[in-house]
C-alpha cells in the first residue's frame, strides 16, 4: 500500500497498479516492436530478391532472343559472304561503279578537281 498522502488512497492505489501495468508489459511492447521491425526487414529482402530474379529472367531471355537471331541470320550471312567471293572469282577485273562514276562526271565537266 502506498504511504499516506492527503489524496484518496483508493486513487494512489489505482495510479500505482496502472504504472505497474506499464511497466510490466514494456517488455512484451519491446519485443513486439522488434518482431515486427524484424518481420518488415525480411519483407524487403524478399522484395528485393524477387526483383532481382525478375531483372535475371529478363536478360536470360533477351540474351536468348539474341542468339536465336544469330543462329536464324548466320544462313543469309554465310550465302551473302560467299556470293560477294564468287563474284570476285568471277570478275576480278570489272570496273569499280565509282571509278566509273567520276569518270563520267569528269567528262561532262559536272565535277572541278
Amino acid at each position: 500500500m502506498a504511504y499516506p498522502t492527503p489524496v484518496n488512497s483508493q486513487i494512489t492505489d489505482a495510479v500505482t497498479q496502472q504504472n505497474m501495468a506499464v511497466l510490466g508489459s514494456a517488455p512484451a511492447m519491446a519485443m513486439g516492436s522488434i518482431y515486427q521491425s524484424a518481420a518488415h526487414s525480411m519483407a524487403l529482402v524478399f522484395q528485393n530478391t524477387v526483383q532481382a530474379q525478375k531483372h535475371a529472367s529478363i536478360s536470360a531471355q533477351a540474351a536468348t532472343n539474341q542468339g536465336v537471331i544469330q543462329i536464324y541470320s548466320a544462313g543469309s550471312m554465310g550465302a551473302a559472304m560467299a556470293t560477294g567471293k564468287l563474284a570476285a572469282i568471277r570478275s576480278p577485273r570489272a570496273p569499280d561503279p565509282a571509278k566509273q562514276l567520276l569518270t563520267v562526271l569528269l567528262a561532262a565537266k559536272l565535277l572541278n578537281l
